[in-house]
């Protein structure tokens, strides 16, 4: 059966692929799995049938027969859960993969999405630059020893994983702070996934609906 998830009609991430349905969609084309996509506007967010798939009124949501989740890390799990590439057979390095998508999400991402949060909500409050500094170096503290863990390998532990996609899918919300610039090992970590041609399936499937609902609703030049 062909899942479906849901996802922005119009993305507020500009079309740089950050919006949560990502990782998602990443996963969904790494495991090969044909899927399908609900764009929902702002309001149908919180509107009682999305509530009842996504009690936070958030995306994205996955309907697969009688099965729906939320969460995209849960969701990544899931779809990783699969025999495929996303999680090793092997049962201690498996776990070591699921470990690394919790990383990603619990550790590594609570700072950098505070970051996000600042600049968009905090920036005129007269605080701004004390607290952007004290969230770059909690980000700072996480990124050294992300970078020392990783050292010179292509992924996190051994073949590429899920815990891979989930943290490279938190990592590229570094991009336009440049933060990453110093960090090279972390930011050649980051290109690597960005390359693998099931990311850039997904990133232009997400990039392909933002620019249409731009063109919608973009009003025409005056005649």
């Amino acid at each position: 059966m062909t899942p479906t998830i849901t996802a922005f009609a119009q993305s507020p991430d500009g079309g740089r692929g950050l919006a949560r349905d990502m990782p998602v969609r990443w996963a969904l084309e790494e495991a090969g799995q044909a899927y399908r996509v609900r764009f929902l506007s702002f309001p149908a967010l919180k509107e009682p049938a999305h509530r009842a798939l996504q009690p936070f009124g958030q995306i994205p949501t996955y309907q697969e027969g009688d099965l729906t989740l939320f969460e995209s890390g849960a969701i990544v799990l899931h779809i990783a859960g699969r025999p495929g590439p996303l999680l090793p057979a092997e049962p201690n390095a498996r776990a070591r993969a699921v470990a690394w998508l919790f990383a990603a999400l619990n550790t590594v991402e609570p700072p950098v999405f505070d970051r996000s949060l600042l600049q968009v909500f905090e920036r005129e409050q007269p605080w701004y630059a004390q607290r952007l500094q004290m969230v770059d170096a909690r980000i700072h503290a996480r990124l050294d020893a992300l970078a020392q863990r990783l050292g010179p390998a292509d992924w996190l532990d051994g073949a590429f994983s899920a815990g891979d996609l989930m943290m490279v899918a938190v990592l590229r919300r570094l991009h336009a702070s440049g933060i990453l610039n110093a960090y090279p090992t972390l930011a050649a970590y980051v290109a690597r996934g960005e390359a693998r041609p099931a990311f850039r399936r997904a990133f232009d499937a997400q990039r392909a609906a933002f620019d249409a609902a731009t063109r919608e609703n973009t009003p025409p030049p005056p005649a």
